[in-house]
């Protein structure tokens, strides 16, 4: 397949996937996440072992493409479903892939770009890596990534970070448990090598299952979890809030808040 946000490789068992659009700061686009979870799904049904994460630039993901959420501002309620299923659908591509998931994250990992990051089973990232679930400062609800994010450190830890929409470190996220390693940025590409390698040497079958079995343990919670999630995105788009806070974004102004 042809892709054109993403850059797709295939090394000896390795599929390294990296987001391909650095003069938006890898900034996903509908288009972008199609083209994901078509490499996704190849590479669950291919040869490869191990699949990496990556992006082109300075940044690893901005998250959802803010003018392109401005455009949306004009559909309908059900249009605005149909692009929160498509992120849930990302997202459970990536959590529920069969092989082992690496993101190796330099920059900044924000919102949705950090719900990549951290939904991969292993995510490296460099000292300078600066992560956020910002949503809530344009008036956006950061709905299908809470799931992910509660699932993987909590509800306590999660609405600190989705109520505050802080920007915090790599350091942080790996006291939280969102990174697996910090490594000098250049490290970042061997060391996600030499675990690739690691991954590579164990049996394909039982890492497969294994993912299996961690998928299944958390199913029923997290589809009930999703459902929730797609309605919240969509109803947030319908919001003046939305409107305001995507506009102030683009605008570079702070936003005024209706009352």
């Amino acid at each position: 397949m042809d892709y054109t946000t993403i850059a797709v490789a295939d090394t000896r068992a390795i599929r390294t996937i990296t987001l391909n659009r650095p003069e938006r700061r890898n900034a996903m686009t509908p288009e972008m996440q199609k083209e994901l979870i078509a490499a996704f799904e190849e590479a669950a049904t291919g040869e490869c072992r191990v699949l990496v994460l990556s992006g082109a630039g300075k940044s690893f993901c901005a998250g959802l493409d803010l003018s392109v959420l401005n455009a949306m501002s004009d559909e309908t309620i059900i249009e605005h479903r149909a692009d929160a299923e498509l992120i849930a659908r990302l997202f459970l591509a990536l959590h529920e892939l069969p092989i082992p998931t690496i993101a190796a994250v330099h920059g900044s990992a924000i919102a949705g770009g950090a719900g990549l990051a951290m939904i991969c089973d292993f995510t490296i990232a460099t000292p300078a890596a600066k992560f956020g679930f910002t949503e809530v400062r344009i008036g956006f609800v950061p709905a299908v990534v809470s799931a992910f994010l509660a699932l993987q450190i909590g509800d306590k830890r999660s609405r600190d970070l989705l109520l505050t929409g802080r920007l915090f470190d790599a350091a942080e996220a790996h006291r939280l448990g969102l990174v697996n390693e910090i490594v000098e940025s250049e490290r970042l590409s061997a060391r996600v090598a030499e675990l690739a390698e690691i991954l590579i040497a164990n049996s394909p079958h039982a890492l497969s299952a294994t993912k299996r079995l961690m998928t299944a343990q958390h199913r029923a919670w997290l589809d009930s979890a999703i459902v929730a999630a797609i309605e919240a995105n969509a109803q947030a788009r319908e919001t003046e809030d939305f409107r305001e806070g995507v506009a102030s974004f683009l605008e570079k102004r702070k936003p005024s808040w209706a009352k």
